[in-house]
């Protein structure tokens, strides 16, 4: 049975009419062209060239056969061709959602990775909330949904991201922008702007009050964090946000105070178990998760980083 690399050098020969010919086709030496076709001939059994007047003429009997082997070359090609096209994503889409705090500034990046690896991949991002997850990977809108906490289905699997930390953001020009950390009981000592107190972030807020006995008072609510970063720089109160939404200076009218307490919260990738994931998808887990990792560094670290903005 004849390889890929014999069908090469017998099409490229036949094409060029020459052994220099097809060695400067396929970019290898002359010698090593020569070599190998006389060892195809050898295990035809028949002569597939007469050479005639300095250049290379296939035989009567091997011109059906080159008809078929020229066939086959083009289907490979074709191959190559598509397996090229599943490489920079040509013709493929990837449809994901994330909810609106990982998407506000950890998305466009982990994006912005993928399109790097995948540059001519189509992409759909749509923002949800959480309990409208179930709903978009069940029905096929999309692969993957970026969530902020989980929950046990049968059908669904969470894919952990990285593991996160609430912040105090107040107005730059207030007094408390002064300060780089913040207690609880001196949270609730003013008004408080976020997101429902029955949302993951707003259960994690909740909870630190309640271990220490306090009551708040929330008198804006909000759900996107970017109105939250908004409403607090304008200076109607202040508020509990997770770091992942005020990355990468997201939120510039603001300052984060760590919160003197505990506020960890874990992030995952939902996605359905009974189905494989793309390449694609994957690739954005992966994506997703590095820019995550990079962003909730140790608190000591952090807090260094804090000063510096």
């Amino acid at each position: 049975m004849l390889t890929l690399r014999q069908i090469e050098i017998i099409r490229a020969i036949m094409v060029t009419g020459t052994i220099a010919g097809a060695a400067k086709l396929l970019n290898i030496s002359a010698p090593g062209v020569s070599r190998l076709m006389k060892y195809t001939e050898d295990m035809v059994g028949v002569p597939l060239f007469n050479r005639r007047h300095g250049r290379y003429v296939p035989t009567p009997e091997a011109r059906n056969v080159f008809d078929l082997l020229d066939n086959i070359h083009l289907k490979v090609e074709d191959l190559q061709n598509a397996i090229g096209r599943l490489g920079s994503g040509e013709g493929r889409e990837l449809s994901f959602a994330s909810v609106p705090s990982i998407a506000n500034a950890m998305v466009p990046r982990a994006v912005e990775r993928l399109k790097r690896r995948f540059p001519d991949i189509g992409i759909e991002i749509d923002i949800l909330k959480i309990e409208q997850s179930i709903d978009y990977l069940l029905l096929g809108r999309g692969e993957v949904v970026a969530i902020s906490s989980r929950f046990d289905h049968s059908i669904i699997d969470f894919a952990p991201l990285a593991t996160g930390r609430l912040f105090c953001i107040v107005a730059l020009d207030s007094e408390l922008a002064q300060q780089d950390s913040i207690r609880p009981a001196d949270i609730v000592k003013h008004p408080l702007i976020g997101i429902d107190p029955n949302d993951p972030y707003g259960r994690i807020m909740t909870e630190i009050f309640r271990r220490e006995g306090l009551s708040f008072n929330m008198k804006i609510k909000t759900r996107f964090g970017t109105t939250v970063g908004s409403l607090v720089a304008a200076g109607l109160g202040i508020a509990i946000i997770d770091e992942f939404t005020v990355a990468h200076g997201k939120m510039p009218d603001v300052k984060c105070l760590e919160i003197e307490a505990k506020t960890t919260f874990s992030t995952y990738a939902a996605h359905r178990n009974d189905m494989a994931l793309s390449v694609y998808a994957e690739a954005l887990i992966e994506s997703l998760r590095s820019e995550m990792k990079a962003v909730s560094s140790p608190p000591q670290q952090k807090a260094q980083k804090l000063r510096k903005t």
